[in-house]
């Protein structure tokens, strides 16, 4: 696979590290049996931490990449796009 920069990396690293912080928090909720509603609270939480990391993404990629795909005629990268947002969407 292919290499390259992103460029909201350090932001894009920096909500990760939220959703890491997310995950960990419902695993040690289920480990000292706190109330499902709190958890599905704190599960709904890392569910949207994970969307927007992807949503700017998504929104790096088409800044860039696909504008420099158009740029040079490639039609690949406009398939695996639209493969990647089915699968993003899911």
């Amino acid at each position: 696979m292919e290499k390259h920069s992103h460029p909201n990396q350090k932001q894009l690293i920096n909500r990760m590290s939220r959703v890491v912080g997310h995950a960990e928090s419902v695993k040690r909720m289920l480990e000292e049996e706190k109330e499902c509603s709190d958890i599905l609270i704190q599960i709904a939480a890392v569910k949207s931490a994970l969307n927007n990391v992807g949503k700017l993404v998504l929104k790096d990629h088409m800044n860039h990449c696909i504008v420099d795909a158009v740029k040079n005629d490639n039609p690949e990268a406009l398939k695996k796009l639209d493969e990647a947002i089915d699968k993003f969407m899911k």
